[in-house]
C-alpha cells in the first residue's frame, strides 16, 4: 500500500462547472485542504494533472491488474460530517477506450458501509452522482432508470444506485476500486464533492415518458411521434399478415397445429405426452405430434403503469374528459413480497398506454365539434374482438401454435390455438422462508388448508376447460421459492433450514421433527448424527432454531435435509396431481416453472407432473440445467419461458438476458430453437412475453423491460418478428424431416 499526502497546488487549465448545490470535498487537481490518498495495487505516475480532449484537467489513477485494486480518501484527522449531503459527487472519465466498472463504498466510523457500482462509459468526463442513502430505479417506480450519462446543466450526468447505510456525520473513508482487471486500467478523476439537493436527481426523471408510452429519452426506427403513424403501420402489417397466414395455410399441420408429417400416434381427444425413437413429443387429439412454439402474456393490459405521485414523470398524460381517460384505473401491488420491497409508487391510479394505443390505432374516431364548441369526445371501450383476431392472427403468422401462460382467456376461447392455463393456489395456509421469497413464502403442503386451497383453485381453473381439447394443460404455480439464489448449503437447503426456525404451529416444521424423531429416537442420537449438543429435543422446537451445515463428517445432516425437501416436495405435488385427476382428468400437469429449484423437488414433479417445465433466461436451454441429470428422469421437457432483449428500444430494463443490440435478438433466437430441438426431452418453448413493459414500471412490480415482439405502441419489431418466425418454421421444417424419416 501506497499513503501519500498531495501538494497543495496543481496547475489549473480548465475546470467543469459545479452544480448548483455542489461542494467540492476535494480536487485532485487544485486541492484546497488536505486529504489523505492511499492507493493499493494502483497509484498516479504523472506528478501533474492532464488535459482531455475535450478540455477539461483531470488526474490519471492507474488500477493495476489485482483482485481489487484501490484509491481511497479519508480525513487527515477524525471523519467527516456529510448530514447535510444527499449525494456524493464524482467528477470522472474513463481512461480507456471503453467502459469501465467502477465499485465506490463509502465507510463510516462505526463500521457500516454504503456502497455502489459506476458503470462509466468511454467518452468524456461526467459527473457521477451516487446517492448518500440506499436508493435504486424503484425508488421512483421501476426496474431500471433511463439511460445514463444524460445532460443537465451544462453538465453529463450518469446517476447511480447505492445499498447499505453509514452514519454521514461519522464518514471515515470513501474509495474507488475496479474489480479483478486482466490488465491496467486507468481512470481520470478530477473531484469527490457532495451534493446537497436532489434538483438533478429529480430532473432525470421529469418528462421521461411520452404520451404513447415511449421514453423520450432516446430515437428508434419502431418510436411513434403521431396517431397516423400507428394507423399506417397497421394498414402495412395487414398485408403482411394475409400473406404469411396463406403461407402457413399451406403447411400439412392437423386442426389443432400438429405435424402431418411420419408415422400418426394414437388419437385420443385430448394433448398427451409420448416416447418415440428415444423423443418425447407432445401428441395432439387428432394423433399427431406437436412441438409447442409459444407466446406468454398475449394480452390486452400489459400497459397498465402507476402514475399516481409521479405525474411529473409523464409528459401528456390525458385529462378529464378526454377519450383516452377510459384507459385510467385503481390498484394495489404493495402485497408485501420481496418483489415489492424498495418500491414506491405501487398502488393509487394508473393508465394503460397499451391500450390506448390500441384506442388510437383502429378505435372510432371522436365526432366533429360544432363551430365555437370543445370536442365532446365520450370514453369508448377497447374493441377487444378486433384485438384477439390481430393477436391470433400474429401469432399464427409468426410462426407460433401456442398461447401461453397469462394470455386473454378470450384467445384460448377462439378455438384457433391450443393453450395452457396457470393454477395460482392462494389461501391461509402455512408458509415457508426459503431467503428468496420474490413472489412470496413457499406453500406448506402439509397443511391442511393447502390440500383445500389446491382443491378450490383447480376446481375453479377445470369448471369452464374440463372438456375442451384445445387446452393442453396446467402450470403448478410459477416460480416458487424452492431454495434461495446461489450455491452455498443454506440456499441450497433453505426449504429445510426455514422450516426449521418455524414454530411448531407449522405444519411442515412438525413434519420435520418427526422425521427426526423417528429416525434418531431422542436427542443423544440426533446430536452423534449431526455433530451438535442438543441438551433436550424441545430445544429444535423452539423459533428460531439454526440448524447445523452440511459436515463431511456428519453426512446424516444433508441426508436428512435432502428427505425432508423431498417428502416435502413430493406431498406438493401429489397434492395438485390428485386434485387435477379429479377435477381435469383430461389435461396434463405441466410442472412448476421453476427459476430456482433443488434436485427433490425436480425429482418430485418428474414423478407427479406429466411434463417438466424451466424458466431459462440463457442463451440456450442446457445452459439453464444439467439435461444429462433429467434425461435419468425420462420426463419431457417444456420451456416455460425463455427471452432476449437490449436497451436500444425504449424500455430501460433488457430483462434477464441482456444482448448489445436489438438485431441480435433474432440470431439469439433462432439458436436457441436449434438448441432446444437437439435435446430430444424437450417438447416446446415459449417465448416471454408478447409485449414489452411499459418504460415506467408494470403494475406488478416495477419491470420494465424490452421484452416484447410488440411495443407497447402495438407496433411490431420488424427485424426481430421476422427473424422469429425464420426461426420458428425453420424448426417445424427440422422436426418434419426427422419425422418423414421414421415413416416406413
Amino acid at each position: 500500500m501506497v499513503r501519500l499526502t498531495l501538494p497543495a497546488v496543481f496547475a489549473l487549465l480548465f475546470s467543469s462547472p459545479l452544480l448548483a448545490g455542489q461542494q467540492t470535498l476535494f480536487s485532485f487537481v487544485r486541492p484546497a485542504s488536505v486529504v489523505n490518498v492511499a492507493t493499493e495495487d494502483a497509484g498516479m505516475p504523472q506528478y501533474n494533472a492532464e488535459q482531455t480532449a475535450e478540455g477539461e484537467v483531470l488526474r490519471r489513477v492507474v488500477f493495476n491488474p489485482a483482485e481489487r485494486p484501490t484509491l481511497r480518501l479519508s480525513p487527515q484527522g477524525g471523519a467527516w460530517d456529510w448530514s447535510a449531503g444527499q449525494f456524493l459527487t464524482l467528477r470522472l472519465q474513463s481512461g480507456m477506450d471503453w467502459a469501465l466498472t467502477v465499485d465506490v463504498t463509502v465507510q463510516g466510523s462505526d463500521g457500516g458501509t454504503l456502497t455502489s457500482r459506476i458503470d462509466l462509459p468511454a467518452g468524456p468526463a461526467q459527473t457521477v452522482m451516487v446517492p448518500l442513502t440506499a436508493s435504486s430505479p424503484l425508488s421512483q417506480g421501476m426496474r431500471a432508470g433511463p439511460p445514463m450519462p444524460w445532460s443537465h446543466g451544462g453538465q453529463r450526468l450518469l446517476l447511480t444506485s447505492s445499498a447499505g447505510a453509514v452514519d454521514l456525520k461519522q464518514v471515515a473513508s470513501v474509495s474507488l476500486s475496479i474489480p479483478n482487471p486482466k490488465v491496467a486500467q486507468s481512470l481520470l478523476i478530477e473531484r469527490v464533492g457532495i451534493q446537497d439537493d436532489d434538483l438533478a436527481y429529480k430532473a432525470a426523471y421529469q418528462d421521461l415518458i411520452d404520451a404513447y408510452g415511449q421514453s423520450t429519452r432516446g430515437n428508434w426506427p419502431e418510436k411513434v411521434a403521431n396517431d397516423e403513424q400507428l394507423k399506417a403501420a397497421d394498414t402495412r402489417e395487414q398485408q403482411q399478415l394475409k400473406g404469411w397466414l396463406a403461407e402457413r395455410g399451406r403447411q400439412q399441420l392437423d386442426g389443432y397445429g400438429g405435424l402431418l408429417a411420419g408415422p400418426a400416434f394414437e388419437a385420443k381427444g385430448f394433448f398427451r405426452t409420448e416416447k418415440r425413437d428415444g423423443r418425447w413429443y407432445l401428441v395432439t387429439p387428432e394423433g399427431h405430434p406437436f412441438y409447442s412454439l409459444g407466446v406468454n402474456a398475449v394480452a390486452a393490459d400489459g400497459g397498465r403503469t402507476y402514475v399516481a405521485g409521479r405525474e411529473g414523470m409523464f409528459k401528456a398524460l390525458p385529462g378529464e374528459g378526454d377519450a383516452l381517460a377510459a384507459f385510467y384505473g385503481e390498484g394495489n401491488n404493495d402485497d408485501g413480497n420481496a418483489s415489492s420491497q424498495g418500491r414506491n409508487f405501487k398502488q393509487g391510479r394508473w393508465f394503460d398506454f397499451y391500450a390506448a394505443n390500441l384506442q388510437r390505432t383502429y378505435g372510432k374516431p371522436c365526432p366533429p365539434a360544432a363551430e365555437g364548441q370543445p370536442v365532446n369526445c365520450p370514453p369508448q371501450v377497447l374493441d377487444a374482438a378486433r384485438w384477439q383476431t390481430h393477436a391470433l392472427d400474429r401469432l399464427q403468422a409468426w410462426g407460433f401454435n401456442t398461447v401461453g401462460n397469462w394470455s386473454e382467456p378470450a384467445l384460448g376461447q377462439a378455438k384457433r390455438m391450443p393453450y395452457t392455463l396457470p393454477l395460482s393456489i392462494v389461501g391461509d395456509y402455512a408458509s415457508i422462508s426459503t431467503g428468496m421469497d420474490w413472489w412470496g413464502s413457499m406453500p406448506d403442503p402439509f397443511d391442511p388448508r393447502f390440500a383445500m386451497a389446491t382443491e378450490r383453485a383447480v376446481a375453479i381453473a377445470a369448471r369452464d376447460h374440463r372438456d375442451d381439447p384445445w387446452l393442453i394443460g396446467y402450470f403448478a404455480d410459477n416460480e416458487l421459492a424452492w431454495a434461495a439464489p446461489g450455491s452455498d448449503p443454506k440456499a441450497r437447503y433453505g426449504l429445510a433450514y426455514g422450516t426449521l426456525r418455524l414454530t411448531t404451529d407449522v405444519p411442515a416444521k412438525r413434519a420435520f421433527l418427526k422425521q427426526l424423531r423417528d429416525k434418531y429416537r431422542n436427542q443423544q442420537g440426533l446430536s452423534k448424527a449431526w455433530g451438535i449438543e442438543l441438551a433436550a429435543w424441545e430445544l429444535m422446537e423452539d423459533p428460531g432454531f439454526e440448524a447445523p451445515l452440511p459436515d463431511p463428517e456428519h453426512p446424516e445432516i444433508e441426508r436428512d435435509y435432502q428427505h425432508f425437501q423431498q417428502v416435502f416436495a413430493e406431498t406438493y405435488f401429489k397434492t395438485i396431481a390428485d386434485s387435477l385427476k379429479w377435477h381435469a382428468p383430461n389435461h396434463l400437469l405441466l410442472g412448476g416453472r421453476y427459476a430456482v429449484s433443488t434436485p427433490e423437488a425436480v425429482k418430485a414433479c418428474a414423478e407427479f407432473c406429466d411434463v417438466l417445465s424451466f424458466n431459462f433466461y440463457t442463451l440456450k436451454p442446457q445452459d439453464g440445467y444439467d439435461f444429462a441429470r433429467l434425461a435419468e428422469l425420462d420426463k419431457p421437457v417444456l420451456v416455460s419461458e425463455f427471452q432476449f432483449g437490449s436497451r436500444d428500444r425504449g424500455p430501460f430494463w433488457p430483462g434477464p438476458l441482456e444482448l448489445a443490440r436489438e438485431e441480435d435478438r433474432g440470431p439469439a433466437y433462432g439458436n436457441f430453437l436449434k438448441a432446444a430441438l437437439a435435446q430430444p426431452m424437450i417438447v416446446g418453448a415459449h417465448w416471454f412475453q408478447y409485449l414489452d413493459q411499459p418504460a415506467s414500471g408494470r403494475l406488478l412490480d416495477g419491470e420494465n423491460g424490452h421484452l416484447g415482439l410488440v411495443a407497447i405502441t402495438d407496433v411490431p419489431y420488424p427485424g426481430f418478428v421476422d427473424a422469429v418466425r425464420k426461426g420458428n418454421l425453420q424448426a417445424m421444417a427440422q422436426l418434419r424431416t426427422q419425422l418423414e424419416k421414421q415413416a416406413p
